[in-house]
């Protein structure tokens, strides 16, 4: 090649670049709202906005079978500080939840553990575990309702193996009905658990767990000093995930014992649905939901600070 084709040649590909320059910014002004757009406006408009409303709402009167809504300032949220129905439910939102936090977390960590080979039939375990997460959650309310009544599969069950003592009205008292939505919440999210800890312990690098043991590390030792750190950001997600599952719980105590007995599981959600859509006091309900998101969002940002705090970088 001559000195002057190769000047060409250079001069071609210069004259490129600026031309693939100048396209650039503009190409990159209208990808970004092209692909974002979609996503902005679907949480403006059904979580922001709601929000809002909610918030709007929670200063007036509000009613749905009444045509006048007028403007009441704090009166709805001065009204929880005395109501007691509101007190009760937030006490049986916070043992609900601190429950669904735990129970899935342990049992989902020690599931994943035991399930983490490679063979085929760890593959199919894993799968039946994780099965019951991709069921809607009032189907799996209605299931459960069946099998938790007096003459329900549990009891009928216990009484055919010779353990009829332990047979109980499962439903009837304000212990056994949170024990018993909060084991209907724990066997459907157990799998979700499950494979989150499953993809934390892959991640682990196999020269690291090598090293421990060369060094005698084995055991409850090894799970302490390495599994246990190493899977500190998966611990983080369900954490909070859980915690938010448990405060917005409504189908589960809808279906299985819609409050009772006597109110001992209603919670804040079906607290807030009872207040806005049987009482028609849409502006207490109002209320309710705000105090809902000002303590999950609260709280959840509270333990994502903590839980991160612990987990360890590669």
């Amino acid at each position: 090649m001559t000195i002057g084709a190769a000047s060409d040649v250079s001069r071609r590909s210069r004259r490129a670049r600026v031309r693939s320059n100048r396209r650039g910014p503009n190409l990159r002004l209208w990808t970004v709202p092209s692909f974002a757009g979609p996503a902005v406006v679907l949480y403006v408009g059904l979580v922001f906005l709601p929000l809002l409303l909610a918030v709007g709402y929670s200063l007036t009167n509000k009613n749905l079978l009444a045509s006048h809504t007028g403007y009441v300032g704090l009166t709805n949220y001065r009204e929880l500080l005395t109501d007691d129905v509101f007190k009760q439910s937030v006490k049986v939102t916070a043992i609900m939840t601190g429950l669904i936090v735990l129970l899935p977390n342990a049992l989902g960590l020690g599931i994943a553990l035991m399930l983490r080979g490679e063979s085929r039939l760890y593959a199919v375990l894993r799968t039946i575990f994780f099965v019951p997460i991709v069921l809607a959650g009032v189907v799996v309310s209605f299931i459960w309702q069946a099998m938790l009544t007096d003459s329900g599969v549990i009891n009928s069950v216990l009484a055919h193996i010779g353990l009829g003592a332990l047979q109980q009205g499962w439903l009837d008292t304000p212990n056994h009905a949170i024990g018993s939505i909060v084991a209907v919440a724990t066997w459907q999210f157990v799998g979700f658990s499950a494979v989150i800890y499953l993809a934390a312990l892959k991640s682990i690098p196999d020269e690291l767990i090598e090293a421990a043991q060369v060094d005698g590390c084995t055991g409850v030792r090894r799970f302490r000093r390495i599994t246990w750190p190493l899977v500190a950001p998966a611990v983080t997600i369900n954490t909070v995930l859980l915690f938010i599952t448990g405060f917005k719980l409504f189908d589960y105590v809808k279906v299985i014992t819609n409050g009772g007995p006597g109110g001992a599981t209603n919670n804040m959600a079906l607290n807030i649905y009872s207040v806005g859509f049987t009482q028609n006091a849409f502006g207490l309900a109002s209320a309710q939901a705000v105090v809902l998101f000002v303590i999950v969002a609260g709280l959840s940002s509270v333990a994502v600070f903590l839980l991160r705090r612990r987990e360890v970088e590669l």
